[in-house]
């Protein structure tokens, strides 16, 4: 599939796209020698609806089923991440900030994760991918996902027999349906639908994100999520005091919290 066929079709996701397409690029680029975290900064207005798009909050799936999610499916605030498991950048947010974003916003409640598999950078990505979908299938994604983006995994590539040793050291309990489940349909089918709505998005870098609606490309500082994360949660609350529709959902939290 290419990379260029964003499938632009509300004003929304024509906004997002040109922000994720301008942004992503400086966000996730090498950095300099010595440099640390991204720089380029999103900013995060007082204002908890500005740079937001209704039509963007749909594209949160809150299934409580959803073997890549983590948290309550009628959280207030859904983060959706567009990510591949070789990307440094990706690897950095998954060791450093969404640590940190889980004990304080998803243990409580507020805010519900959920992974979209974004593989730009091969045939390796492309297996990594799908292979983190067949260890959420046995309930292990997140074990998978820790393993997967620890410090020099990527490193040392993402070839069958590494995959089967992420697997083991993610505790995949059958080793022979996680290889069945990689190299079959569905796992291909879920991948290629992760990766359609990032690209109609507009994203063309990772990691690329979206809060309740509003986007933000590249690993940025924790502050930025912390802010926007506020920001949402405070819209979300003064909805439905004001007698709007709240989050729907199921209220159990979804499998395969670590």
């Amino acid at each position: 599939m290419s990379r260029s066929k964003p499938i632009v079709i509300v004003s929304g996701v024509a906004a997002a796209a040109v922000l994720l397409g301008v942004v992503s690029y400086t966000a996730t680029k090498p950095a300099a020698p010595g440099a640390s975290g991204s720089s380029a900064v999103a900013e995060v207005s007082a204002d908890p609806s500005a740079g937001v798009y209704a039509e963007l909050e749909a594209y949160a799936r809150r299934d409580a089923s959803d073997k890549l999610a983590l948290g309550r499916a009628d959280a207030p605030v859904v983060l959706i991440e567009y990510a591949d498991f070789k990307c440094g950048y990706c690897g950095k947010f998954a060791r450093d900030t969404e640590p940190v974003l889980v004990k304080k916003y998803v243990d409580d409640g507020t805010l519900r994760i959920e992974w979209r598999n974004f593989p730009i950078f091969g045939e390796e990505s492309e297996a990594v991918a799908r292979a983190s979908w067949a260890a959420g299938q046995q309930g292990r994604f997140w074990q998978f996902h820790r393993a997967a983006y620890a410090e020099g995994a990527k490193e040392k590539g993402f070839g069958k027999e590494r995959l089967a040793a992420l697997a083991e050291e993610a505790g995949v309990p059958d080793a022979a349906r996680f290889a069945k489940d990689t190299d079959g349909a569905a796992a291909r089918e879920a991948v290629r639908a992760d990766q359609e709505q990032g690209y109609s998005l507009g994203a063309t870098s990772t990691p690329s994100f979206l809060v309740n609606g509003r986007p933000i490309a590249g690993a940025q500082p924790l502050e930025t999520f912390t802010e926007t994360i506020e920001a949402a949660a405070k819209a979300a609350k003064a909805k439905e005091s004001g007698g709007g529709p709240a989050a729907t959902g199921s209220a159990k939290p979804s499998p395969g919290t670590p």
